[in-house]
């Protein structure tokens, strides 16, 4: 389905003037007929009240980043897309299935991520949105590529950029969004792992890389716009960006992994202490060797490395002891 584009340039307020006055000249007729007894002209002028009012539905009036999808007939007659006030055929009637249908998202506000208002009586109701609008669904629980189960959520900025494919081409293009993004999410998260992961890739090239969920956020939420937007390019929709809003483990391996980050850290800082301590040691003991500060046997290089390894590795200060004898 293409989308036609009707450009009536703002009609509506020469016919509203004219139709304004030919009722306004069958109710005089009606009263001049009436004191004449023209008894077949009363007739044609109350027959015109009766209908007159018909054409006033072909008025429609459209703000700025709006649009009107327009059938006649159940073919498909054109989109009005402009602002301004128009008169098409009182005959065209506006469509828009997505018209009940309230995503959790700005300017589509309810109290859940999908949910059903009431419907409105009026072509009002059936204006189809041309602003920059910000679907953010439910946090999802989703496994990641190592099997650790991640929740995660995203906020996705979007548009119509074709109405008749929005209309005509999906049953609901809101809800049609929704579960596209889900399932994009879902398809994407499933190839990276939480955090850095030895042997994984992430880019399909064959060799391993350092992408992970937490740390490669940028590039994760380009490839769910990507995703997202080869899904929707049928129902008329363009994807702008895609952003990561909420990220972390599940509930039930959250106190796990904390565990694991914590004794990954523990590890990592042990490693570093030992590696300076043991640097400070060769430093002293080249020291005291070039200043021959003190001539140190095997025996005692080893109880002052041991004493200084003590020191310098330990997690509380050291106590020192005074030995005022000898070693041997």
């Amino acid at each position: 389905m293409k989308e036609k584009v009707l450009r009536y340039h703002g009609n509506g307020m020469l016919f509203l003037m004219i139709f304004s006055l030919l009722y306004i000249a069958a109710i005089a007729l009606v009263c001049y007929f009436s004191f004449s007894n023209f008894e077949i002209g009363v007739i044609i002028a109350v027959i015109y009240l009766c209908i007159g009012w018909f054409p006033f539905f072909g008025l429609k009036i459209l703000k700025p980043g709006e649009a009107l999808v327009l059938t006649l007939f159940g073919k498909y007659h054109g989109t009005l897309k402009d602002q301004g006030f128009y008169f098409v055929n009182p005959l065209c009637v506006a469509v828009n299935p997505a018209a009940n249908t309230k995503l959790g998202q700005s300017g589509d506000v309810s109290g859940s991520a999908l949910a059903i208002v009431p419907n409105k009586a009026n072509y009002e109701g059936k204006k189809i949105s041309l602003k920059i609008m910000t679907l953010n669904n439910s946090r999802q629980k989703i496994n990641d590529c190592l099997g650790n189960p991640v929740e995660i959520g995203i906020a996705v900025m979007w548009r119509v950029i074709d109405t008749a494919k929005a209309v005509f081409n999906v049953d609901n293009y809101k809800e049609y969004l929704s579960l596209q993004c889900d399932s994009a999410l879902r398809d994407v998260v499933k190839i990276y792992p939480y955090d850095i992961a030895p042997n994984v890739d992430t880019t399909g090239d064959g060799i391993p890389d350092e992408g992970s969920l937490r740390g490669s956020s940028e590039v994760v939420a380009s490839r769910i716009k990507e995703e997202i937007q080869k899904r929707v390019e049928d129902a008329g929709i363009e994807i702008l960006e895609a952003r990561i809003t909420y990220l972390a483990y599940a509930p039930e391996i959250a106190a796990v992994m904390l565990q694991r980050q914590q004794a990954s850290a523990i590890i990592d800082a042990r490693k570093m202490i030992v590696e300076g301590a043991v640097g400070m040691v060769e430093m002293a003991l080249e020291r005291l060797n070039e200043n021959d500060i003190v001539n140190l046997d095997e025996e005692r290089k080893a109880a002052m490395v041991s004493n200084l390894l003590v020191v310098l590795c330990g997690n509380h200060d050291a106590q020192p002891v005074v030995n005022s004898g000898s070693l041997y």
